[in-house]
């Protein structure tokens, strides 16, 4: 029986899509650590995670490998049939796999088909929506506020005019999630995550658009691997959680850390930073996430 402050997941069956995706994987691993079952949503063009998905469904009876598109409405439908949650989290096309300004176009109807099935499908309870730090610290007047929380969002018009591509995507495709969410009555619950710290992390990825100036506004954040899945699992278990959640771990803000980074990403002959770059004061806030975490760690975690 499911205690007053959490869901009952044994026998629960959900869904994860993208589960093609690295943390969409990780997701699906510790979810069947936990005793789900689940459905294991993936992409036609997902390759070795796809095929790897495929030969684990063999040997564990409670996993299901679906082929979803969330361009295809019905292929949505039919992977979250008998679930009760979905964890959602956007992976690019391969077909336009880096941000643009058409990026967002995609982001956000993907976003929109995925809510729209979660409101048709009875037995979806919950659904924890993957998004991203970038839509809270864009913005000329966040720049000058206090520490930066849920409750603010990055500006859209700031994101096109210094093409933040990946925080406008994520921005218009979060907001679309929420007024349908609200529209349709859909629980939802975003995880607004850090720059993820996975070992095929390279100079490329978009959210590091803008870095000097995350660093210097005491804002740039980043999150290990297992602690955004922990985060996603409990804002899901959890019948307390509600709203945005800022997921991160750690906050770059001094030399140290911007050299380590700086290591991790470029070639040795390009790694060279200024001796001194300063120490800036942390802006941002995961106090709500932080208080949430607190039972999850004593009572919870799956080593």
């Amino acid at each position: 029986m499911a205690t007053a402050a959490s869901f009952d997941q044994t026998s629960r069956t959900v869904c994860v899509m993208d589960a093609s995706g690295r943390l969409g994987s990780s997701i699906v691993h510790r979810l069947l650590q936990r005793g789900y079952s689940v459905h294991a949503a993936v992409q036609n063009h997902a390759g070795k995670l796809s095929q790897s998905f495929e030969g684990l469904s063999c040997n564990n009876k409670k996993l299901k490998v679906f082929h979803s598109d969330p361009f295809d409405y019905h292929s949505i439908l039919d992977a979250l049939k008998g679930c009760c949650g979905l964890f959602y989290s956007f992976e690019p096309p391969s077909d336009q796999p880096t941000y643009d300004e058409f990026m967002a176009d995609v982001e956000v109807r993907a976003a929109h088909n995925v809510l729209e099935a979660c409101a048709q499908t009875n037995t979806i309870d919950k659904v924890v929506f993957t998004s991203s730090a970038t839509t809270v610290i864009w913005s000329d007047s966040n720049s000058k506020a206090p520490d930066l929380d849920e409750r603010n969002w990055s500006d859209l018009n700031f994101c096109r005019k210094f093409k933040l591509w990946q925080a406008l995507s994520k921005t218009l495709a979060e907001k679309t999630a929420w007024a349908l969410a609200m529209d349709r009555g859909v629980n939802m619950v975003t995880v607004n995550g850090g720059l993820l710290m996975s070992p095929d992390l390279t100079i490329a990825n978009p959210y590091l658009k803008g870095a000097a100036e995350m660093y210097e506004d005491g804002v740039f954040v980043t999150v290990d691997l297992r602690f955004i899945v922990d985060t996603h699992i409990h804002v899901f278990e959890d019948i307390a959680s509600y709203g945005r959640y800022l997921c991160f771990n750690h906050v770059i803000n001094c030399n140290e850390d911007a050299v380590k980074l700086a290591n991790k990403l470029l070639p040795p002959s390009q790694s060279s930073l200024p001796q001194s770059l300063g120490i800036h004061q942390q802006r941002i806030s995961n106090k709500k996430l932080n208080k949430l975490m607190v039972a999850f760690d004593s009572k919870h975690r799956v080593d």
